[in-house]
């Protein structure tokens, strides 16, 4: 995905929102060039295993209602969207990603997952990760075996040989591409915002479907000269964080409640958004997988029980981004972030002294005008 920085701002970020549909062509020209492929549900998955074997991970999570009836065949009606979405797209075979994945690699981040893996082990070699659920000096060993299971299943498929010195320099490659992820979406901490929150969720989202993380922050550096080169000036509009479930696809609809109503989001802490950039591996420490299993099990996921993590991003975003309210996206049937949005809700009002609100939604479009019509009266108490 490289960019031309001579093309207008809006072909740009038109380039990044295909990020997903351009993957398509280019995970199939990896595959003829024999280049594995792991396909992958979370951030907490450690994609230096797959640079350090010579392999590339995609996300295999997907966010549209398309095959959902047809995971109903086998899933429960009252399940997270995503989780039969996902599946649904695996047993129908129209997903390119997991038709090209050489193996899955899940994580025991909720029972839903726990169990579709299961079914998904019957369709493709599947290997789970244990999951700590909290953090904890005996869930970081817990976690570092993990990740050294994981390695040896990963050396083990694909015929490699990981060392600590490819560990080493895959820490540095994925590094350098948070920090760039980092260092363009801050370009939202501006008075004169130079582009809209959806924008900047095309770009976050299109990333991740760049499959040499080496070009990242070159692409990633050219663009954001570009953007602010470029700027729309944004002002007047509330400024909003979202955070929540992973969002994207379907739920872009909830950005676009939000903008078309007055608000601006400008900071999401979201799995897509900084949960998972906001801090690197720590480098050259003589034990690299120790190393990724200290920054991976400090993802502030609602999985994690108890999740000061997720405050501390939070308030830290909420400062940096000089937010304005806070909106909480639940996915339906989506448990331990709904059941922990009365501490986020707490936190926010009385901690960070900031109106909040929740939203629930799924992966159709017949909510459309509630989310509006509860938005629109947030942002307008704002």
């Amino acid at each position: 995905m490289t960019v031309d920085i001579r093309k207008e701002l809006p072909e740009i970020f038109k380039d990044f929102a295909e990020g997903r549909q351009n993957a398509f062509i280019k995970v199939k020209e990896q595959k003829e060039k024999g280049i594995p492929l792991i396909g992958t549900f979370c951030t907490f998955f450690p994609q230096e295993l797959a640079v350090a074997a010579g392999a590339t991970s995609v996300s295999l999570c997907s966010t549209s209602d398309e095959t959902i009836s047809d995971a109903e065949r086998h899933l429960p009606s009252n399940l997270c969207p995503l989780i039969k979405s996902s599946y649904g797209f695996a047993m129908t075979d129209k997903c390119p990603f997991f038709f090209f994945s050489d193996m899955i690699i899940g994580e025991t981040t909720c029972d839903g997952k726990k169990k579709m893996y299961e079914y998904l082990g019957e369709i493709r070699p599947t290997h789970v990760m244990e999951l700590p659920n909290k953090y904890s000096e005996d869930g970081l060993k817990l976690w570092a075996n993990q990740i050294r299971e994981t390695k040896e299943i990963i050396e083990n498929t694909f015929d490699v040989k990981i060392t600590d010195e490819d560990l080493e320099e895959a820490i540095k490659v994925k590094n350098a591409e948070r920090s760039a992820v980092k260092d363009f979406y801050e370009i939202m901490e501006a008075d004169e915002l130079p582009c809209t929150g959806l924008e900047l969720w095309h770009v976050l989202n299109g990333i991740t479907f760049e499959f040499d993380k080496h070009k990242i922050p070159k692409e990633i550096k050219a663009l954001k000269e570009q953007v602010l080169a470029e700027s729309k000036k944004i002002t007047g509009k509330k400024r909003i964080l979202i955070t929540g479930c992973p969002i994207g696809g379907a739920t872009e609809k909830v950005i676009e409640a939000v903008e078309n109503n007055g608000g601006i989001v400008v900071s999401y802490e979201n799995c897509g958004g900084a949960k998972a950039i906001d801090k690197n591996v720590e480098e050259d420490t003589g034990d690299p997988i120790a190393a990724m299993a200290e920054k991976y099990l400090q993802i502030g996921c609602a999985c994690m029980s108890p999740n000061p993590n997720r405050k501390e991003l939070l308030s830290r975003l909420i400062d940096q981004f000089k937010v304005d309210g806070v909106v909480d996206m639940h996915l339906q049937a989506c448990q331990p972030f709904q059941v922990e949005s009365l501490s986020i809700k707490n936190f926010v009002n009385n901690e960070k002294n900031i109106p909040y609100i929740s939203v629930e939604t799924d992966y159709g479009q017949s909510d459309i005008g509630q989310l509006n019509t509860r938005i629109a009266a947030f942002i307008e108490m704002l």
